[in-house]
């Protein structure tokens, strides 16, 4: 392991500051545990600072999403616990001005949203919330996932089409 300078040392940190939350989204894409899914992003940026491998990189969240993919993946197996779903860590803070019946409806909206996307097949899942929440690209997903990027679309409209069926039996069930 190399020893960084003040230099660099400053730059590493400014990565992990200005990623961890994406990495942590990649990380918990996978493991949908919010503390697995932060020790793999601990171990995601250990393993970048020990092989220096966070240099000169030409898509940095492509890189950083494959790398974590990978921890993640690794880390699976391992889980001694089944998932607890937390569909917070993906969704910002409420604004303050919606009153708090608003703030309550909303927030019951993403938590909605973001469990039947947590019970999507990981095959649908991933692809999903690579596009829609780190808002790659289908050639980006695909090198991620090392798929073709016909197959990333085609997961991505099979996911898209899952949700909008499950949304429209909640709300049938609301309204009915």
């Amino acid at each position: 392991m190399d020893v960084l300078s003040s230099d660099e040392e400053a730059e590493f940190t400014a990565l992990v500051q200005r990623q961890a939350r994406f990495v942590f989204r990649v990380a918990y894409a996978v493991l949908l545990n919010s503390h697995d899914a932060e020790d793999a992003v601990q171990e995601t940026f250990l393993k970048l600072y020990r092989n220096g491998g966070w240099r000169n990189l030409d898509n940095e969240c492509a890189f950083l999403a494959c790398v974590a993919w990978r921890v993640a993946i690794d880390r699976r197996p391992r889980a001694a616990q089944p998932a607890n779903p937390d569909p917070s860590p993906a969704a910002d803070p409420p604004s303050p001005h919606p009153g708090p019946e608003q703030t309550l409806l909303l927030a019951n909206q993403q938590a909605l949203v973001h469990s039947m996307i947590d019970a999507l097949p990981e095959e649908l899942r991933v692809p999903l919330v690579l596009s829609t929440f780190d808002e790659l690209n289908s050639r980006e997903i695909g090198q991620i996932l090392s798929i073709p990027e016909g197959t990333v679309r085609t997961r991505l409209q099979r996911a898209r089409q899952i949700l909008r069926q499950k949304l429209a039996a909640v709300q049938e069930t609301r309204y009915a």
